[in-house]
C-alpha cells in the first residue's frame, strides 16, 4: 500500500516554524496581520474564512476583516482595497473570489498591492512564481504541495514530474516551482492526447484536474508520488479528489488523500505568507 503524505505531519512542522517567527516578530512590536475582504456571504467563502480565522489566531496572527454587502458598489470595493493598502498594520490580504458580477473583479485584483497578496491573485505575484523571485507570493495552493514534498523528503531533482491543469491558480504555478526545484515539467490539460501514457512516464505527479476521480489506474505506475489537489463531493456528499484513490493506493508510491493531504496545509501557508510579509516589511 501507498504512503499517505497527511497534511497534519506537514502542519505540525510548518506551524511550528510560523509561530517561531510570529513570536520574533512581536518581540520588536510587530504583530503581523492579515486582512480578509469577503463581499457577501457565500457559503464556501464564509468556511474558508472561519479556517483561516482559526489558523490565524493559533499561529498568533491577527486578523482584520472587511465585510462588505453583496450588492456593494465597485467605488466602494475600490475604496476597501485602497485602505487596505495603505494600512501599514496589515502586512496580507486575502481577497474571497468570485466577487458578485456586477463587479470588476480584474481591476480589483490589480489593485491589491503585490506585496500584500498573500493569495497569490495579482500579475506580480505571477510574475514573482515565474521568474523565481520574492515578488509577491505564490498561489497557497500550489505552494501547499510544494510544502508536502519538501516534509517527505521527495528529491524533485532530475525527476519527471507531470502537473495534469494549466490555470493560473495551482497548475501553471506548481508547474514552475517544481521547475526551481530541478524537476522536468509536463503540463497535461484537456488537449493532451493519451494523457494516461503521458502520465505513466512521471514519477511525479500533481493533479488539478478539476473532476472527480478521473484518475484512475490507467494513468499510474509504481514508484510514482501523487498530489491530488482536487476538492470534489460524490452524489453521497462524501468528499474526494480529482484521483479514484481506491485504484491508485495499491500502485503508487505515495499519495495524498482527500480530505486530510494539499487542502489542510493550504491555510497554513496562507498564514505563513502573512508573516512572510511581515518580515520582509520590516527589512
Amino acid at each position: 500500500m501507498a504512503q499517505q503524505l497527511l497534511s497534519k505531519e506537514v502542519n505540525a512542522a510548518l506551524n511550528e516554524r510560523i509561530i517561531a517567527d510570529a513570536d520574533a516578530l512581536k518581540a520588536k512590536g510587530i504583530v503581523p496581520t492579515l486582512g480578509i475582504v469577503r463581499v457577501g456571504e457565500r457559503e464556501d467563502d464564509l468556511s474558508y474564512e472561519r479556517g483561516a480565522t482559526k489558523r490565524c489566531e493559533t499561529l498568533g496572527v491577527a486578523c482584520e476583516k472587511f465585510l462588505l454587502p453583496e450588492d456593494v458598489s465597485q467605488e466602494e470595493l475600490m475604496a476597501t482595497i485602497e485602505k487596505v493598502n495603505n494600512d501599514d498594520a496589515i502586512h496580507g490580504v486575502l481577497i474571497f473570489r468570485p466577487l458578485p458580477k456586477h463587479l470588476d473583479e480584474e481591476a480589483v485584483v490589480k489593485a491589491l498591492a503585490p506585496e500584500k497578496d498573500v493569495d497569490g491573485i495579482t500579475d506580480g505575484s505571477m510574475v514573482g512564481v515565474f521568474t523565481g523571485t520574492e515578488q509577491g507570493f505564490p498561489p497557497c495552493t500550489a505552494q501547499a504541495c510544494m510544502e508536502i514534498l519538501d516534509h517527505y523528503n521527495i528529491d524533485c531533482t532530475g525527476k519527471k514530474a507531470v502537473v495534469i491543469g494549466r490555470s493560473l491558480v495551482i497548475g501553471k504555478p506548481a508547474a514552475m516551482m517544481l521547475v526551481k526545484k530541478n524537476a522536468t515539467v509536463t503540463i497535461c490539460h484537456t488537449r493532451t492526447v493519451d494523457m494516461p501514457s503521458v502520465v505513466k512516464e512521471a514519477e511525479i505527479v500533481i493533479v488539478a484536474a478539476g473532476r472527480a476521480g478521473v484518475v484512475d489506474d490507467s494513468y499510474l505506475s509504481a514508484g510514482q508520488t501523487v498530489i491530488d489537489v482536487g476538492i470534489n463531493f460524490t452524489d453521497e456528499g462524501k468528499l474526494c479528489g480529482d484521483v479514484d484513490f481506491a485504484k491508485a493506493e495499491p500502485i503508487v508510491k505515495a499519495i495524498t488523500p482527500v480530505p486530510g493531504g494539499v487542502g489542510g496545509v493550504t491555510t497554513s501557508v496562507l498564514v505563513g505568507h502573512v508573516v512572510e510579509a511581515a518580515k520582509r516589511k520590516m527589512q
